[in-house]
C-alpha cells in the first residue's frame, strides 16, 4: 500500500466543498431529469450526448467533493478536522 499523505484543508475550503456539493446534486439530477426525458425523443442525439456529458462531469466533480470531504472528516490530527466534525 503506497503512503497517503494528509494534508488538512482550511476551514473555509471545507465550508466551500460542503456548499458546493448541492450544486453538483442538482446537477447530476438535472442531467438524469433531460437524459430521461430526451430518451424517448431521439435516441443518440446530440443532446442527449451533452446531457449525458453533464451527468458524467457532475458526477466526477461529486466524487471528488465527498472524497476529499471524507478524507478530511478522517484525519485525526487536524484540529479543523476536530472542531468541524459533528459530534454524535
Amino acid at each position: 500500500m503506497a503512503l497517503v499523505k494528509r494534508v488538512a484543508l482550511a476551514p473555509r475550503a471545507v465550508r466551500q466543498l460542503r456548499r458546493v456539493r448541492s450544486v453538483y446534486v442538482a446537477g447530476v439530477l438535472l442531467s438524469v431529469l433531460g437524459l430521461l426525458s430526451l430518451g424517448n425523443a431521439a435516441e443518440g442525439g446530440r443532446q442527449a450526448v451533452i446531457a449525458g456529458v453533464f451527468l458524467a462531469v457532475f458526477a466526477a466533480l461529486l466524487t471528488l467533493t465527498a472524497v476529499q470531504l471524507r478524507r478530511h472528516g478522517r484525519t485525526e490530527h487536524c484540529s479543523t478536522a476536530k472542531k468541524l466534525t459533528r459530534l454524535v
